[in-house]
């Protein structure tokens, strides 16, 4: 039985309303959740409900690990902070960070969040090159700083028609090999996003500008967990330091571990950094960041300081973090869940005639929904519907991309291979629901839908994993009254 809250829920949502800012949107705003508790991959609501959290990679090992809170606890009873004096926890943290990283990035800056990681990041990088442009992509999110805000494209829309673009900002278009200029059919097609690239930085230096840093994800998450083509980032990160910049890589979503093949990001990429930055999962939902540069690039800077940054409690929760990364093999664990959640999802992805692209590595995966395969066009209302309907069948999924169409997960690394197979198999018959309604009333042309469902579905991953069995379901439960339609949530990335 769950504990008896000291408010219910209504009254916690009219606080809410009343005293936090309505700019801070809920997930499921037409039906939200208040959530009392978590353990591992799994959140519980005030009525004891448990559902399986497939979107939160900020409790990276597993929402509240009892290794990660028993060592934030004994060193909360010892000491919090003690910001300009020594301590140890720090020193052993940085030593720690830095060795699952290349030989160069051996400087760590210790932070608390993401958004001021990377704005640390900036600063080094204008501190050494002496020179302040900036280079992103169109589809990036890198923080909610003043600074970050210019640099997140992604975001200019919401900032209205006053907003214009800095003349610091350069803005690259992101590789995407599904909806971009170029596809995944195009010969070489990281060497011509890599020119459109070069073409930006050379306008750039046409009209007196000078790029001091190329800033970018290597899993590109905001724009649906898009991942650049092979040699893409070689080229560019060779063509920026040529001309002077250097290199940095924002590892808060895809880092330690999470891309399944290597530790960090740029790793599937066969490219060195000069600065990385880290936030959210490395505390594992305990306010947390870093910055690891070279020791030439640290040095230019010429004073730093962070109160919080490098805390005891704060280092001991990321010493922590690492060693169950390392205890529990979470790294080959995501290779391995995320590559039966991404075979899944290929393995019904001919069946559905809304899947139009599914892609990602280990756990960070992206199903973009599309009107139909011909067309393309985005299918932002059908992604927001089903995660309402996941939700009724205690999944939790997100949406996000340009269009809000694209479906990610991005769970904490202890998600199973039968947590995966769970969300395929409701994910496919709901899907099929959304489909069939979209057929019945016109909106698009769906000749196909339900015509396998009878089917199996074989995901050959795992050694002895059973088969997918894709159902249809009764069209009663997909009714959705205006107002809620009205009232649907975004997904918002926060630090």
């Amino acid at each position: 039985m769950p504990e008896k809250p000291e408010f219910s829920f209504r009254q916690t949502l009219h606080m809410r309303r009343n005293f936090i800012g309505k700019s801070c949107k809920l997930h499921f705003e037409a039906a939200p959740l208040k959530i009392s508790r978590a353990s591992r991959q799994y959140l519980y609501d005030d009525t004891g409900q448990e559902y399986l959290d497939c979107i939160n990679n900020t409790s990276h090992v597993g929402h509240c690990h009892p290794h990660v809170v028993g060592a934030g606890q004994e060193q909360m009873a010892k000491l919090c902070c003690s910001s300009g004096f020594l301590n140890e926890q720090a020193s052993l943290y940085a030593k720690h960070l830095v060795s699952t990283l290349p030989e160069s990035l051996c400087v760590c800056f210790f932070l608390s969040s993401g958004s001021e990681a990377n704005d640390l990041a900036l600063r080094l990088a204008a501190s050494f090159t002496k020179k302040k442009d900036v280079l992103c992509f169109d589809g990036a999110y890198h923080g909610n700083l003043a600074t970050l805000v210019e640099i997140s494209p992604i975001r200019y829309k919401r900032l209205g028609t006053a907003h214009q673009q800095k003349e610091w900002v350069h803005i690259a278009p992101t590789p995407n090999t599904f909806r971009g200029k170029f596809d995944a059919s195009s010969e070489n097609p990281g060497l011509l996003y890599a020119n459109e690239t070069i073409k930006v930085i050379e306008k750039a230096h046409r009209n007196g500008r000078e790029i001091g840093a190329f800033i970018s994800e290597h899993v590109i998450s905001a724009s649906g967990m898009v991942v650049p083509p092979e040699n893409y980032f070689s080229i560019i990160y060779r063509y920026v330091r040529e001309q002077g910049g250097i290199c940095i890589a924002d590892e808060v979503q895809c880092g330690l571990g999470r891309c399944g093949e290597q530790y960090w990001g740029f790793q599937l990429h066969n490219v060195v950094p000069d600065i990385v930055t880290i936030g959210k999962p490395i505390g594992n939902g305990y306010p947390l960041a870093a910055v690891i540069t070279t020791k030439e690039i640290a040095d230019s800077l010429g004073d730093f300081s962070s109160t919080f940054g490098g805390n005891p409690v704060a280092c001991a929760v990321g010493r922590a973090v690492l060693e169950v990364i390392d205890n529990e093999k979470l790294v080959s664990s995501a290779k391995n869940v995320g590559k039966c959640l991404k075979d899944g999802f290929k393995a019904i992805q001919h069946k559905h005639p809304m899947m139009g692209d599914v892609r990602g590595v280990g756990m960070l995966i992206g199903v973009e929904l599309v009107m139909d395969k011909e067309s393309m066009k985005p299918a932002k209302e059908a992604a927001e519907i089903l995660t309402y309907k996941m939700k009724e069948r205690k999944i939790i999924l997100g949406f996000e991309g340009k269009d809000k169409n694209v479906i990610v997960l991005s769970p904490p690394l202890c998600f199973t291979t039968d947590n995966a197979r769970s969300v395929v198999q409701n994910f496919s018959e709901v899907l099929t629901n959304i489909e069939t309604e979209a057929a019945s009333v016109g909106l698009t042309s769906l000749d196909n839908v339900g015509s396998n469902n009878s089917d199996n579905v074989t995901i050959d991953v795992i050694t002895d994993q059973p088969t997918i069995s894709i159902h249809a379901f009764s069209d009663e439960d997909d009714e959705e009254d205006e107002e809620s339609a009205a009232k649907r949530a975004r997904y918002e990335e926060v630090d």
